[in-house]
């Protein structure tokens, strides 16, 4: 009778209930302030004495078997580096005998030649049962005629394939102006930074025999370079195909003098971009193709950019415990210097800390303020960036530059008019960078031609730098918290972003995997600059989020999901991505949700004792699917963001009164 009669009011049962939720919502938020106290006192014990932070930066071993590949040509390749580096190499490879280019992905072709080629160089014999699966996986997948332009052009550097079996790319290309199609400003920086040297080599085709023969990579040793049938000449690629054609005729008839000045151009080109560590880009890829041009060119081994360029190189080796030589293709400072002071200051570390002072000193001391290639594009604007290295003025980038300066605003700095100096130049210089549809690419403005991607040289990666939904994000967070959320480039930013937005609700992940990577930067940046938690992209955003949780309380997605649909949103849980779920739901206004309190139960669950989460899966990506990375500190900084803002509430943007540059300045074009 009396529960009859409680359950008839509703209100007893209703507090009962009530104090249980409330209890364990309680319980969840203890643990989760526990846990970031635990991932700050590991984020701060990892920093640098200077106040940088640097996670290793995890590729794939075509990063090493090609760094050997240049020793082997340049004839400096010493048996330390050769057996360190194959150390590395061998534990990478799969059951079957492959490599992949991302953990748990699958098998890929280029990247079991390069390697299995690397280990022929360190003494591995064709007739031991781990070079025999991965030769007779590579037979059965068409041999080294199916690989890339890439590796086929390292082989052709050995004599293991025929120069004229390669697509043409002419150094006269240096010449085009810029209004041109596909001249050298047509490519995104990182193609443009590769493919200038890689004309001197297919310029000069150098040979200098391997040591052995790879008969055993070719499905028929007697005919190793099979012609390739031509596309319908009405196709995209088949006009492509006989532009090359006609390329080669002009090979046997370009004029000495326009060659010979086409080389010099070239070589002043790559000398003028070498950076001040002797890097080229801040990039591996860059810097190995253009010490071989150089050195084709003329320039010895002992000369001082050929010496500085070659030191740089030993600067992107990891030398594991047990020995085993790691190359980075890249290194990330300044993008995870940034992330660290985001993720410290959202998880309550006071804004005078000495380690965020630090930081932002550092950073302070890494502006670029002189003109890049970016120039090209937009001649009228000041600089004011940063880049993503150690070194690399060249190429200042969007994304980092929009991270930093919300970084350096969280930071109660000494001197807080040099801080609102940089801010200003920074917000400046990113707001001018915006593309004319209204979003915003990583290094170039506008740099959106179709034609670079169809060359049949450009068969593996990105070579353009279009606009993206997460760098336009991160720019329009920015632009938020500099006060600007009503100023019309950052308008202009949001409706980009509305139009981009997937028929799922989520948005793609152009430098990160993926749709999970997208959402978490998007959902967040459009309520910062005023869209409220209850507008319908916002909901379509968290309807997907909930629908993509795993069963565990965390998210994952693989990267399969850049080519194969029914991944999208799908793959095991890691803690990088389920830190993006959570600023995005947070953002939204879910802190309170089912989705929210499971995700930061999984967080709480899944760190190790020492404060930080263990990640083997790649969540990064330099080129989607095609080139992917492991950023080691990525694990530590989302994480420990999003539960800094499950428990301390959404950081505030500071107003701010720095001008942006007017509307028509560049920004329609």
């Amino acid at each position: 009778m009396t529960a009859k009669t409680e359950g008839s009011t509703g209100a007893p049962v209703a507090a009962a209930t009530a104090q249980p939720a409330a209890a364990a919502a309680e319980e969840v938020r203890q643990a989760a302030a526990r846990a970031a106290e635990r991932s700050v006192a590991h984020l701060l014990g990892r920093q640098d004495a200077e106040g940088w932070w640097k996670g290793d930066l995890e590729t794939n071993v075509t990063m090493d078997a090609e760094d050997l590949l240049l020793r082997q040509f340049l004839g400096i390749l010493d048996e330390d580096t050769l057996r360190a580096a194959a150390l590395h190499i061998r534990g990478e490879q799969r059951e079957d005998g492959t490599w992949a280019t991302f953990y748990g992905g699958p098998g890929e072709l280029s990247a079991t030649v390069e390697a299995y080629v690397a280990l022929r160089l360190a003494g591995d014999l064709p007739d031991e049962p781990h070079m025999e699966r991965a030769a007779d996986w590579v037979r059965r997948h068409g041999g080294i005629a199916a690989a890339r332009v890439f590796t086929r052009i390292w082989l052709a550097l050995f004599g293991w394939w025929r120069w004229e079996d390669l697509p043409e790319l002419p150094p006269e290309i240096i010449f085009l102006p810029s209004w041109f199609p596909l001249n050298i400003h047509d490519f995104g920086c990182w193609a443009r930074q590769t493919i200038v040297p890689m004309s001197v080599v297919l310029a000069k085709r150098p040979v200098r025999p391997g040591p052995f023969a790879l008969d055993e990579l070719h499905t028929d040793p007697r005919c190793p370079n099979p012609p390739r049938p031509l596309a319908p000449l009405a196709s995209w690629d088949g006009a492509f195909q006989r532009i090359d054609k006609a390329v080669r005729a002009y090979r046997r008839i370009a004029p000495r003098k326009l060659r010979r000045a086409a080389l010099r151009s070239a070589a002043r080109w790559i000398i003028e971009r070498q950076e001040n560590d002797g890097c080229w880009g801040g990039i591996q890829p860059p810097a190995v193709y253009s010490l071989i041009a150089l050195h084709l060119l003329g320039y010895d081994l002992g000369h001082p950019v050929m010496r500085a360029g070659l030191e740089s190189l030993d600067r992107f080796a990891v030398v594991r415990e047990d020995g085993a030589r790691m190359i980075e293709a890249c290194q990330s400072p300044v993008w995870d210097t940034c992330l660290a002071v985001i993720a410290l200051a959202d998880a309550g570390v006071p804004a005078d800390h000495p380690a965020l002072v630090r930081a932002a000193d550092w950073m302070l001391g890494e502006e670029i303020v002189r003109p890049g290639d970016w120039a090209v594009r937009r001649p009228e604007l000041t600089p004011g960036g940063w880049a993503f290295e150690f070194h690399n003025d060249n190429y200042p980038d969007i994304d980092d530059t929009a991270e930093v300066l919300l970084a350096l605003r969280r930071v109660k700095h000494p001197d807080p008019a040099q801080i609102e100096a940089a801010v200003r130049r920074g917000a400046r210089w990113t707001a001018g960078m915006q593309c004319g549809d209204g979003g915003w690419g990583a290094f170039d403005a506008d740099n959106t031609s179709p034609f670079p991607n169809r060359l049949p040289f450009c068969d593996f990666g990105e070579v353009i730098d279009p606009p993206s939904a997460d760098v336009t994000a991160h720019v329009v967070e920015m632009l938020a918290w500099e006060g600007k959320a009503r100023h019309p480039r950052t308008r202009r930013g949001v409706d980009w972003l509305l139009e981009h937005q997937e028929e799922n609700g989520s948005w793609f992940g152009r430098w990160g995997v993926n749709h999970v990577y997208g959402t978490g930067a998007v959902v967040p940046a459009l309520v910062a600059a005023g869209l409220p938690g209850s507008h319908p992209a916002i909901r379509r955003a968290v309807d997907w989020l909930a629908s993509t949780q795993n069963e565990d309380g965390g998210w994952g997605e693989d990267l399969r999901s850049y080519r194969e649909p029914r991944w999208v949103g799908r793959g095991a849980s890691t803690a990088s991505q389920t830190g993006w779920a959570l600023l995005a739901l947070l953002s939204a206004g879910e802190r309170d949700s089912e989705a929210a309190e499971r995700g930061v139960r999984w967080l709480v669950k899944s760190q190790r004792e020492d404060g930080s989460w263990d990640e083997p899966y790649f969540t990064g990506t330099g080129f989607p699917w095609d080139f992917s990375i492991n950023y080691h500190l990525y694990r530590q900084v989302f994480p420990l963001t999003a539960l800094g803002r499950y428990v301390h509430g959404e950081p505030r943007p500071v107003p701010s009164s720095a001008p942006l540059p007017a509307e028509a300045a560049g920004a329609r074009r």
